[in-house]
């Protein structure tokens, strides 16, 4: 059977066959404008499913990058209250050490040695109750005010701490225990002090409260030390995770973005070709004067 076309039928093929090429010729310009290659779901399945993972990773990667500021940070605060720590209890030692040496020492020398070391408890009192941000760094994962109260007790809590994940299986300890720098009741550094003074006031010898103060000093080395080695942690990974982050937007704008360049020659491309058809469907369709003598 021969199907008959008619002109109506040419008419609507036509019809058709421009819509769709306007249609595109649209949607190309709004990729163009937006350089957006991805604008709904269905215009790439499987890339829209490639897009979320990726936004998803960078979620997580963003969140760690900040979780590695926020370690290296505090882990930076504590270590200069270290050092400060370390610098006063020299300062401690050094007085010991003339005090212990002055066989001549009245009681206005003395007095002026236990002016001097009752200032430095309070700068070691000041240094323990360092804070980053709104969070003491010496109270363990206590959210006390203050590691240490004014009678010098410890307000913290020992455990694992303030922890931080920097990325996938790396944590880092933000925090440290102070009562293993700093001690606790009478084995405290601040009971050293107080046993100095009261020594001092009473006129016993200081020479063996230096083994103590040589001992907390190697205390706080260590935990210089130990700050050292999760802070290089943490600045490791904030100089990863820079590198992700790229990494993970160079994937996000190969699936989601357009190419300028690209873009705009399609356009033109598709609406060189829109025109022709245009152009030729014209005159195919132009009707004559036999069409209206029929």
């Amino acid at each position: 059977m021969i199907s008959r076309v008619t002109t109506q039928m040419t008419m609507a093929a036509a019809q058709s066959r421009l819509q769709a090429g306007a249609a595109k010729v649209a949607d190309l310009t709004d990729q163009a404008t937006t350089l957006k290659a991805i604008r709904k779901p269905s215009d790439d399945p499987t890339g829209t499913a490639t897009a979320m993972q990726v936004r998803k990773d960078q979620a997580q990667a963003a969140q760690q990058a900040r979780n590695a500021d926020d370690a290296a940070g505090w882990l930076a605060t504590t270590d200069g209250a270290l050092s400060d720590v370390y610098d006063v209890l020299g300062k401690v030692r050094d007085l010991t050490v003339q005090a212990a040496n002055d066989g001549t020492m009245g009681p206005t020398d003395r007095q002026a040695f236990v002016t001097q070391l009752q200032g430095l408890k309070a700068d070691l009192l000041a240094s323990a109750n360092t804070k980053y941000g709104t969070r003491s760094v010496f109270a363990g994962s206590s959210p006390a005010p203050a590691a240490y109260a004014a009678d010098t007790t410890w307000s913290g809590a020992s455990g694992p701490g303030v922890v931080r994940t920097v990325g996938t299986g790396v944590d880092v300890r933000a925090d440290t225990d102070g009562s293993t720098v700093f001690g606790t009741g009478d084995t405290s550094v601040f009971a050293l002090l107080d046993g100095i003074v009261a020594d001092l006031k009473a006129g016993t010898n200081v020479n063996p409260k230096l083994d103590a103060i040589d001992a907390a000093q190697s205390t706080v080395r260590a935990a210089q030390a130990d700050v050292g080695v999760r802070h290089a942690t943490a600045l490791a990974a904030q100089d990863s995770l820079k590198s992700l982050s790229v990494t993970l937007e160079g994937r996000r704008s190969g699936v989601e973005d357009k190419d300028l360049a690209q873009a705009v020659l399609d356009l033109q491309v598709s609406n060189t070709n829109y025109q022709a058809a245009l152009a030729v469907t014209a005159k195919v369709l132009q009707p004559t004067l036999m069409d209206y003598l029929r």
